[in-house]
């Protein structure tokens, strides 16, 4: 960005010190005007709140690679599903026109990004996974996100998913909120407080986001509907839990 040399400009800077209006001293006299509203013009005040927007999306997408870099390195879960997603793709014949709409995977395809919904991520099978740099609260949240949608990657090698299809797209969706680790006791203990049903907090969980999942379907018509589709998979959907043994709990 470059320097005003009115506003944004130091007149006590030394040579070679930094005069960015996100930089330095001149950051900190202009948070300062911002918080007291002393010379504060609107002008002013939008261009701050534009710069404060630009500096924490830099900070959140550098945050979002180094935790995902690591958990690619060091996750036991991340690390079990893309091997497996690596070993089907072995057995898959990606010039065959039958695969032709299965993208192979590698790290370049899982990608930080500013996502102004509420969703901490999403998969696309033409693109790969996207990780909503804004939403994580910890490493261990963005964790639970790449494992959700690293199912869901598994699930289209495997199935060749129909996305459009409420019922492919529900037994997906009810796998990856399952075998990911982020219904676990002590993660829906932490959203929901003691008043949820411990003997059945992880089905309940599992439902739950499963059925707001399928809800931003373009072909799911209202909640019931989508409470009427997830019901109607989930027995054999639950049940599924490959490429794992058993729920990780």
């Amino acid at each position: 960005m470059s320097k005003d040399n009115n506003e944004n400009s130091s007149p006590s800077a030394e040579p070679g010190e930094s005069t960015a209006p996100t930089a330095g001293f001149e950051w900190w006299r202009r948070s300062l005007q911002y918080k007291t509203g002393l010379g504060l013009t609107p002008e002013l005040k939008t261009q701050y709140e534009e710069d404060y927007k630009d500096v924490i999306q830099k900070q959140q997408c550098t945050e979002c690679y180094h935790n995902r870099d690591w958990l690619i390195n060091y996750s036991p879960t991340v690390r079990f599903l893309m091997q497996q997603i690596k070993k089907l793709e072995r057995r898959r014949n990606f010039s065959s026109p039958e695969n032709a709409d299965l993208i192979r995977f590698d790290e370049s395809k899982i990608i930080c990004d500013f996502c102004p919904d509420w969703k901490s991520g999403g998969f696309h099978p033409e693109v790969g996974i996207l990780l909503c740099q804004n939403r994580f609260k910890n490493k261990w949240h963005l964790e639970d996100t790449l494992s959700h949608e690293l199912v869901h990657w598994y699930d289209n090698l495997r199935w060749k998913v129909d996305w459009t299809n409420l019922r492919q797209h529900a037994c997906s969706e009810i796998r990856a909120s399952s075998l990911s680790g982020e219904c676990r006791f002590w993660q829906e203990m932490s959203r929901r407080g003691l008043g949820f049903e411990i003997s059945r907090g992880h089905q309940n969980c599992v439902k739950r986001r499963a059925v707001l999942s399928v809800m931003g379907n373009p072909k799911c018509e209202d909640r019931a509907h989508a409470e009427r589709v997830v019901d109607e998979v989930w027995e054999s959907c639950f049940n599924d839990t490959r490429p794992f043994e058993e729920i990780y709990r």
